[in-house]
């Protein structure tokens, strides 16, 4: 019988084979970089704004800036500040014994963090997805599977107990 078979997740097969594509496509560019760079001293650049601009040299090649991104970091700075305020040190500078943060910490441990995409989510719940059977039908079978299995333990274990009992 398959229960004790875990039954392959048809997307995660389908992550892995787009990750694999992915890592050969980048391994593909970074081959045609190389070539490119051999070839030109310096890299023609055309403008996107226009379909058929001209072309523009970048810069040289021996200098490169970093590029950096814009980051909203209220986000991340409130949240740490939120949890070590001057409050919670005592005179000596020893943080104090704070319950409440300690309870606070160890659920958002046992916690899942929020879902990157909750409409996936939401068709992975209600079954919008051919071919996959909706997860309170997988969660039904679990269950039904999981009080059987223990009616029978609960029956065994009698069995044993009234073989011990009538002798």
């Amino acid at each position: 019988m398959g229960w004790f078979k875990k039954k392959a997740d048809p997307i995660s097969e389908r992550a892995r084979a787009l990750s694999a594509e992915i890592a050969a496509l980048e391994a593909q560019i970074n081959k045609l970089n190389t070539y490119v760079e051999g070839g030109q001293s310096q890299p023609r650049l055309r403008s996107t704004a226009l379909p058929h601009g001209a072309t523009i040299t970048g810069p040289p090649p021996g200098v490169r800036e970093p590029i950096f991104e814009e980051l909203d970091q209220n986000q991340l700075k409130a949240r740490a500040e939120l949890e070590t305020t001057p409050e919670h040190y005592n005179e000596l500078g020893v943080r104090k014994y704070d319950l409440a943060a300690f309870v606070r910490r160890v659920k958002n441990h046992f916690r899942s963090p929020p879902t990157a995409n909750p409409k996936l989510v939401n068709y992975l719940a209600a079954g919008s997805f051919q071919g996959l059977r909706p997860m309170r039908y997988e969660k039904r079978v679990a269950r039904n599977r999981f009080l059987w299995l223990v009616i029978g333990f609960f029956l065994l274990l009698l069995g044993i107990v009234s073989v011990f009992f009538r002798k």
